[in-house]
């Protein structure tokens, strides 16, 4: 295991901008295949993506498989705000409501990781 310790937060719809959702999740398997210690978390509009790339017809779908153990989940108010609850439920992704009902951020850079945002 690396010294690295990476947080790839998506907070872009992937209806808006496709390469933006592409390019976080390739970096964080770039970050993975080198062994680095890498987690995904989906907030704001991300947690659309993560719902669109649940769905196995989605192109991106072989990324959130491959990357399935490294992301933690998706924001709980931002998914029942987004009105992608089921869409995300049913692709067994935890709901994050570390702070106050909502993913927190800070958690992460107290465990250490560097967050980069997509």
């Amino acid at each position: 295991m690396s010294e690295f310790k990476i947080a790839v937060v998506i907070y872009e719809p992937i209806g808006s901008d496709t390469s933006r959702v592409y390019r976080g999740l390739k970096t964080a398997l770039e970050f993975k295949d080198a062994g680095d210690d890498v987690v995904v978390v989906f907030d704001g509009s991300g947690v659309e993506s993560l719902a669109a790339i649940s769905d196995p017809k989605h192109k991106m779908n072989p990324l959130a498989v491959a990357l399935h153990d490294n992301i933690r989940g998706a924001c709980a108010f931002c998914v029942a705000s987004h009105g992608v609850t089921d869409a995300v439920e049913s692709g067994g992704w935890p709901l994050l409501a570390e702070y106050k009902g909502e993913a927190s951020i800070r958690s992460l850079v107290v465990q250490g990781y560097q967050i980069l945002n997509f």
